[in-house]
């Protein structure tokens, strides 16, 4: 026997056969398919196709196909789900040291995303990890609200798929072309000429007399002579003219109006963490600071004699900083009291040499680490400097890129700082701090000349260090940054 279903969908998936042969509950059957036309469905393009049943016969060796007519043809529609797929995205699994975070959503819901663009950060205690649009669609819910604290494995957000990755036509458009004005109806056809028959149109009738003039407007009452109005209340009604209306901030953080507001803003993860941290170190560490300057000539001429070949070369231009973590890996191998660390009643020594660089970002201040500094060279630290700026700059940078690191530099030369004391970031027992070059007068073999100076800072857990390794410690980077051949030399 044989039966006839019609249907529309975007494919034919193998549900739709199954379904096929279920709805005749006949385990014989055979179901083939073959296009007949295609037509545009909503919100997809859909193909019409036919499904032919037929009975498998069994006679003998031979296998034969016997149709016969079935009482009713069935037909069905296959739903929009099929075309519009519906998709839950989830909190993704967070690193091991982060548990939570909070929410900050950069869409809202009936907003059209594409693929991979990012729909919202969730903000942990080191990083915020964005979470993209799995494709193209519609955004159907939120089931958290902004600033929401979540878990790895929650829902967020359901999102509409759409067919071929293209955004639905706007409806707006249907209903500009409906507003638009429809065009002016035509003329009227000419009057046909007067026939003999018709009476001629009779004069105009006389006009009337002019038309008496409309009644004058009441006299306005008479107004209080100026020198009665008191001088004050004029300035007053003056002054409200002028006035304007301050409105507070719309962004609290980027400008002041004078409007005598406060508002409160939540802090955000990451700038909780770095406060609590920072207060952990100054509670726990016996934190000290010594200082010394560092004659900037040489390296300054260094890196002019050089940069262009060094650019050239690594698409980089050569700076300051690969210079500093240089020496100070230097150093730490010279005093390796610095690089380690107090953990209870015990002492860490560590064994390798992983730098913290500083890095300021619109969200707060992020260490990334550059690992393994003691076997690099100046071109391979300023590579990994530059990646790991360009992570931070775009919000890209992962918990495991700023884990560890046995020692921090901070520069805060880069915004004009003469002079500061940094703070210990902790687990560590150290921190380096630059700042600005300035040109300064300075004694040397017994003449003052004007060299580029630079003020260098170390803080350092007393606990650990004593005051003569932190001496020699500076000592050491201070020469290892004037004259970097030490560094080949071994001294």
């Amino acid at each position: 026997m044989a039966g006839m279903l019609t249907f529309s969908s975007r494919s034919l998936p193998q549900n739709v056969l199954r379904l096929t042969s279920k709805v005749f509950e006949i385990k014989s059957f055979q179901v083939s398919v073959n296009p007949r036309a295609s037509h545009q469905g909503r919100g997809c393009s859909k193909w019409a196709r036919q499904a032919s049943v037929q009975r498998l016969k069994q006679s003998g060796q031979r296998t034969k196909y016997h149709q016969q007519s079935y009482h009713a043809i069935r037909s069905f529609q296959s739903s929009t789900a099929l075309c519009e797929e519906i998709k839950i995205v989830t909190v993704p699994p967070f690193a091991e040291s982060v548990s939570e975070g909070d929410v900050r959503w950069e869409k809202a819901v009936g907003d059209t995303v594409a693929e991979d663009e990012v729909v919202l950060e969730i903000e942990t205690d080191k990083t915020s990890v964005p979470v993209p649009s799995p494709g193209a669609g519609v955004i159907e819910e939120r089931f958290v609200e902004d600033g929401a604290t979540v878990k790895a494995g929650e829902k967020l957000f359901k999102l509409k798929l759409i067919a071929g990755g293209a955004a639905p036509a706007p409806a707006k458009k249907t209903e500009a072309v409906a507003a638009e004005p429809s065009p002016p109806p035509p003329p009227p056809p000419p009057s046909p000429p007067p026939s003999a028959d018709v009476a001629p149109p009779s004069p105009p009738s006389p006009t009337p007399a002019a038309a008496a003039p409309p009644p004058r407007p009441p006299p306005p009452p008479p107004q209080a002579p100026m020198s009665s109005i008191p001088v004050a209340a004029i300035r007053h009604a003056q002054a409200i003219e002028a006035a304007t209306v301050k409105l507070p901030p719309a962004d609290p953080t980027s400008e002041i109006t004078g409007t005598r507001s406060e508002q409160r803003v939540k802090m955000n993860r990451m700038r909780q963490r770095i406060a609590q941290r920072l207060k952990e170190a100054q509670n726990t560490n016996a934190m000290l600071t010594t200082f010394n300057e560092i004659d900037m000539s040489n390296i300054m001429e260094f890196r002019k004699a050089h940069q262009e070949a060094f650019q050239k070369k690594y698409n980089i231009k050569f700076g300051f900083m690969s210079a500093f973590v240089k020496a100070a890996a230097y150093a730490l191998q010279d005093q390796p009291v610095v690089n380690a660390v107090i953990d209870g009643t015990e002492i860490i020594y560590r064994d390798y040499v992983d730098i913290s660089v500083a890095v300021a970002t619109p969200k707060g201040l992020v260490v990334p680490v550059v690992r393994n500094v003691e076997s690099m060279n100046y071109a391979e630290i300023e590579l990994a400097i530059n990646a790991l700026g360009e992570k931070a700059r775009k919000g890209a940078l992962a918990v495991e890129d700023m884990d560890g690191g046995t020692f921090t530099i901070s520069n805060g030369g880069v915004f004009g700082s003469l002079m500061g004391t940094p703070i210990i970031n902790p687990p560590q027992s150290a921190i380096l701090g630059m700042h600005a070059i300035f040109e300064r007068p300075v004694a040397v073999k017994g003449q003052v000349v004007i060299r580029p100076m630079m003020y260098v800072a170390l803080t350092y857990d007393h606990r650990l260090v004593d005051g003569r390794e932190a001496v020699l410690f500076l000592r050491k980077i201070k020469s290892a940054v004037e004259d970097p051949r030490t560094i080949l030399l071994g001294i």
